[in-house]
């Protein structure tokens, strides 16, 4: 690989893979680095996914429910390390794809690439990616129903559509960029590519030869069926906005139930509404006609945008669901509960064994 400088920035969008591509990065960090390709990472009690989140926060001037200021310092430690890197450089993560044209602007200056700074962006279809969306901000602690959700979507209001739009995300990020520096990958449809096609796309992006990066990924942020979404979003609102707060929500709810003992079970599978099908499908034809019209890079497919019409017998009201099947949900999240709360250690006994060290220890 040439040992030119070359920055690529990917902003998303979330629900595209982004999870699985950051962890197949961080995985074969070495391995690229020994070929040109830098994934920046910080330490090693810091993953380079997170040290990537944490910037983008910093960046953005958030904190997503972290202490105050957590982030503060990431944006300009990970910018040091983009300028220090030659050959190609990624940036990373979906939560820079609704960002405001002031930080898009701080963050091309501040990488200072150039004509070598490159937008990445995948896409999926909607039908797939809103009931996505929903669920993944039920996993961080959201409490609004399916039918309000969809109702904001349709005005363009929650933060993930604003990171799906097409235009508004690449009409803000590719400003001042030549046309093939803007790279849409369109995230395949189901049954039509091998599990590894989104990663191969990635790769002919930034031109990584996938023979560097052998190990597989191993992080998936899995799919939850319609009974365990009401569930989690019943708990939601149950423990209130403090308690979702807490760090250990993230590791309990979200890691262990949403993401482990909840994602495997027998369940109807979240869907769109059929009474969408209309609207997801305009919505799609716009995306496809403004990147046509942009005259930026594709790569995969843009049939790949096209939704599939979902039918009445097929959707389940994730609103409605029954409460036997609810219950069943529960059961199974009470059960790993108890299971994880018995392995843990009783917090009295650590502080035990920690004066009786010091004790021994004089």
């Amino acid at each position: 690989m040439s040992s030119q400088r070359r920055v690529y920035v990917h902003i998303g969008a979330p629900k595209t893979g982004t999870t699985y591509v950051q962890d197949k990065l961080a995985r074969n960090l070495r391995s690229l680095a020994s070929h040109g390709v830098t994934f920046p990472s910080r330490n090693p009690s810091v993953s380079p996914p997170l040290f990537h989140f944490r910037a983008a926060l910093d960046l953005l001037g958030q904190d997503w429910g972290g202490e105050p200021g957590h982030a503060s310092g990431s944006w300009d430690a990970l910018v040091r390390r983009v300028r220090r890197a030659s050959g190609t450089t990624i940036v990373s993560h979906e939560i820079l794809a609704p960002a405001p044209a002031a930080a898009v602007e701080k963050a091309k200056r501040d990488l200072d690439a150039g004509d070598d700074l490159h937008v990445v962006y995948g896409v999926r279809d909607l039908a797939r990616q809103l009931p996505a969306a929903w669920q993944e901000s039920i996993k961080q602690g959201r409490k609004w129903t399916y039918g309000r959700f969809l109702k904001k979507v349709r005005n363009r209001r929650p933060w993930f559509y604003r990171s799906f739009d097409v235009p508004s995300v690449l009409g803000t990020w590719a400003a001042g960029l030549p046309p093939e520096n803007v790279h849409v990958i369109t995230v395949p449809a189901p049954g039509t590519a091998s599990r590894d096609e989104l990663w191969l796309r990635f790769c002919r992006v930034t031109g990584i030869d996938p023979a560097w990066a052998p190990e597989e990924a191993t992080r998936t942020n899995p799919s939850l069926g319609v009974a365990e979404a009401a569930m989690i979003r019943r708990l939601n609102v149950r423990l209130g906005r403090v308690a979702r707060r807490e760090a250990a929500y993230d590791g309990l709810v979200r890691g262990l139930l949403a993401e482990q003992e909840l994602a495997g079970r027998d369940s109807d599978k979240l869907l769109l509404p059929p009474r969408m099908n209309a609207w997801v499908a305009e919505e799609s034809q716009r995306w496809v006609d403004w990147i046509e019209q942009a005259g930026i890079d594709v790569v995969g497919d843009l049939a790949d945008l096209t939704p599939a019409p979902v039918s009445r017998g097929d959707y389940v009201n994730p609103d409605k669901i029954s409460p036997k099947k609810q219950l069943a949900a529960a059961v199974d999240a009470l059960t790993a509960m108890t299971q994880e709360a018995a392995r843990r250690e009783d917090p009295d006994q650590q502080l035990h064994r920690r004066v009786m060290r010091r004790l021994f220890d004089q």
